[in-house]
């Protein structure tokens, strides 16, 4: 953990260098942007959620004289369109998606940077674009198994936060509580909306009340917005309610014994309750040449110091060995 080191903090705030939108389908387009240098190291930053967006943040864990930074909105979410939209949206669509803006933006290979369900988007895009990937930089590691679904869905975090859970599960009959996926997935994907409105605040409250063992100062302002908790709820629950579209459980596992000798490194929260630090670990073993971070003091969310402080360090690290 190299403890005697003084922690990082976030680079400065920096506005994009350029935007653009991209159509990907004749249904959908995303919003993309570049910040930091123009020639600089290409890192693409992959959101988390499924549903949740870019954000400004997501920017300065890279040295802006650099790197040079590119985000995007997934299908669905963020300033994509159209808004909270589950058609032709799946893993492989979004994969897609990265390498067609990759191809757009004229980058042959790139460093891939995903959180949460942006690490396992990460690994997914890492499998099909080997060749095109410099290095993974990935932080709270999620493989969309349904043994991580069930922790924090339906129970295993409950016991952690069990005050949390029991406003979780409140929009949900008693009846329908021993498959609380499938129930939200009705209300989610249903005409009524007022059920759908609260079954949507309910599902972002709960990952919002336990990402961080700092408390609610650590959850994205967002996660107060009607219209991103619409599009975070549905999409997360459209990609979980299908297995992550994978052909298999453990399918990233797999896929990530074939990673050789692709430079990575991994940082996730010893206290992480909505992945748990068990994913990273079995990431690490499935893939040796990684390098995992366990940050000591920390839960999931990215704005922690100590996960702040290690993605910062392993960014630049990656910009010399890399640069």
């Amino acid at each position: 953990m190299n403890e005697d080191r003084p922690r990082r903090t976030l680079y400065p705030s920096l506005e994009p260098r350029r935007t653009g939108r991209l159509a990907v389908s004749s249904l959908h387009e995303l919003y993309w942007e570049e910040s930091g240098h123009p020639d600089g190291l290409p890192v693409v930053a992959l959101h988390g959620g499924p549903g949740g967006g870019s954000s400004p943040e997501m920017r300065r864990f890279f040295d802006p004289r650099r790197y040079r930074i590119i985000l995007f909105d997934q299908r669905g979410c963020g300033r994509s369109t159209p808004h909270s939209e589950l058609r032709e949206n799946t893993t492989w669509d979004l994969v897609r998606d990265i390498e067609t803006l990759r191809s757009h933006l004229g980058v042959k290979k790139w460093i891939v940077f995903g959180g949460s369900w942006g690490s396992t988007l990460a690994l997914a895009y890492t499998a099909m674009h080997r060749k095109h990937v410099m290095a993974l930089l990935l932080r709270g590691v999620f493989l969309l198994k349904e043994s991580e679904i069930r922790w924090f869905y339906q129970d295993g975090a409950s016991n952690i936060f069990p005050d949390a859970f029991d406003r979780y599960v409140a929009p949900i009959p008693a009846n329908e509580r021993d498959d609380l996926l499938k129930a939200f997935y009705k209300r989610l994907t249903g005409k009524n909306a007022s059920a759908r409105a609260e079954a949507a605040a309910a599902w972002a409250r709960w990952e919002g009340e336990t990402l961080s063992i700092l408390g609610p100062k650590q959850r994205p302002p967002r996660f107060d917005e009607a219209d991103f908790l619409d599009a975070f709820a549905r999409i997360e629950c459209h990609y979980f309610h299908n297995k992550g579209f994978f052909d298999s459980d453990g399918w990233l596992l797999d896929q990530a014994e074939k990673f050789g000798d692709l430079p990575g490194v991994i940082v996730h929260g010893r206290y992480d309750v909505v992945t748990p630090l068990s994913s990273a670990w079995a990431l690490h073993k499935a893939w040796p040449k990684s390098q995992l971070k366990i940050v000591p003091d920390a839960g999931h969310s990215s704005l922690e110091p100590g996960i702040v402080s290690e993605l910062v360090k392993a960014s630049d690290m990656l910009a010399e060995k890399l640069g």
